[in-house]
């Protein structure tokens, strides 16, 4: 017999507020059955509207809190949660870390692995952090706007402040966009792929304040941009590189494949844990410096290095991690798949003098077999794998390998608590708490370091 749904379309109920989902939804059960509500929180009361009624779940949205939650902030501004600019914004930012945390526990529990998870370590001022910015442009009532996606949608939300971006960079986005419109550039236009500007990306560097601007347009040709770039280098004295990438295809992917210099250089410089670092328009550079410092001294100080030690950093990037441990270590062999972020990490290495790195181009898991093969002996193994985790060839290259560590820094709890089952299953043991780091203050993002040691046989 077919279970009967307890709620209806539409309808509002009264409901108490009993959990946060990973992605920050309050969670209700009415007859055991869940309704996930944006901007609720656990400890509260509140009369929702249903909107959205599926066979096990429903979604529902908040009329009004009767029951407020110690831990609720008023909202800053509700176009942040309306784009998933900041979807933790309403929630106190101690109890955002301990939200955190909990996330971690929770994925290790689901696989009954007994761990300890130490509280996230935050930031002094949770605001303002990015140092990157990758800013829509479209035509919205007839004017060429900035702003940011509503949530599951392509319609453009007019913003001027980000909030969780470098303030520098937000003044900058308006300041482009104004040109855009005083030359009349045409925006895209996704439905009949037309018009000229997709985006607009913006870096900048934490302690250099050297800043980039990258121009990504559906055409080869940008109307007015030796006008556009000289009032750019007038208006904006920090901006040392002007780039135009060129993506014309139908795609939901950011960047195309070229890039043109229009002015200035083709990198901007930063520094991070005293290393200096050269940053290309397609360079992946993590967004947070301040708490990224925080997240690689962890890591290189978990790995307990010492100068007689070989490293392998798997998913190397432009070499950040792998020139911290550099610094310490005997050797570090980097392996990236993408060939122009191994060509920034050479660079990298060399602007900083370390000669002990060698970076290669290649996936992963198939160098690790290969590295395998040639006798490469490791003493800690390192990996800072995408959203998806480690593939399983890769976790049987390292166990082969038998280093002494591996140092796992994860931005997803639940391929973290995956993986470390499968290292568990062959021999290594996570033998001190994991340790989150807040890379993404307002967000439901949490990276952590998590150190798995082989076991004696």
């Amino acid at each position: 017999m077919k279970k009967q749904v307890p709620v209806l379309k539409n309808q509002n109920y009264d409901v108490d507020i009993s959990d946060l989902t990973y992605q920050g939804m309050g969670v209700a059960k009415i007859d055991d059955f869940p309704i996930f509500i944006e901007n609720a929180l656990p400890t509260e009361n509140v009369t929702m509207k249903v909107i959205k009624v599926k066979k096990n779940f429903a979604f529902g949205k908040v009329v009004r809190i009767n029951k407020k939650s110690a831990d609720r902030v008023e909202l800053v501004d509700k176009a942040y949660t309306q784009t998933g600019i900041a979807p933790l914004q309403h929630l106190k930012y101690d109890a955002q870390l301990k939200f955190k945390q909990h996330l971690i526990e929770v994925d290790f529990d689901k696989l009954k692995l007994d761990v300890e998870v130490n509280p996230t370590i935050g930031m002094d001022d949770p605001t303002h952090y990015r140092n990157k910015a990758q800013i829509p442009v479209r035509m919205v009532n007839g004017q060429l706007q900035t702003g940011f996606y509503r949530k599951h949608s392509h319609d453009l939300v007019p913003i001027e402040d980000f909030y969780i971006q470098d303030p520098e960079i937000d003044k900058a986005v308006v300041v482009v966009r104004d040109l855009l419109r005083k030359f009349r550039v045409q925006p895209y236009d996704e439905e009949h792929n037309k018009g000229v500007i997709r985006n607009i990306m913006v870096r900048r560097g934490h302690y250099s304040h050297e800043m980039m601007i990258v121009l990504i347009t559906r055409t080869e040709k940008l109307p007015s941009s030796g006008e556009i770039v000289a009032e750019i280098t007038k208006m904006l004295p920090e901006v040392k590189s002007i780039v135009q990438n060129v993506n014309p295809q139908r795609t939901n992917a950011l960047m195309g494949k070229e890039n043109k210099v229009l002015a200035g250089q083709s990198t901007i410089e930063d520094t991070l844990l005293g290393l200096k670092f050269d940053i290309s328009a397609s360079s992946f550079y993590q967004v947070n410096p301040v708490q990224t410092e925080k997240l690689y001294e962890l890591a290189t100080k978990k790995a307990d290095l010492s100068a007689d030690d070989t490293v392998i950093d798997a998913y190397c990037g432009i070499g950040t991690i792998s020139l911290s441990m550099a610094k310490v270590a005997k050797m570090v062999y980097g392996v990236e798949i993408l060939p122009e972020a191994v060509e920034d990490a050479k660079k990298n290495a060399k602007i900083n003098g370390l000669t002990n790195v060698m970076f290669v181009s290649g996936k992963a898991e198939d160098q690790m077999a290969k590295w395998q093969e040639d006798g490469l002996k490791p003493d800690v193994i390192t990996v800072d794998p995408p959203r998806k985790g480690l593939e399983g060839s890769l976790i049987e290259s390292v166990v082969k390998m038998q280093p002494k560590r591996v140092v796992y820094v994860s931005c997803n709890p639940a391929t973290l608590a995956r993986d470390v089952k499968l290292f568990t299953e062959q021999g290594y043991h996570v033998n001190q708490p994991i340790q989150p780091v807040d890379q993404f203050p307002q967000t439901v993002h949490v990276e952590s370091v998590t150190v798995l040691e082989r076991q004696p046989s």
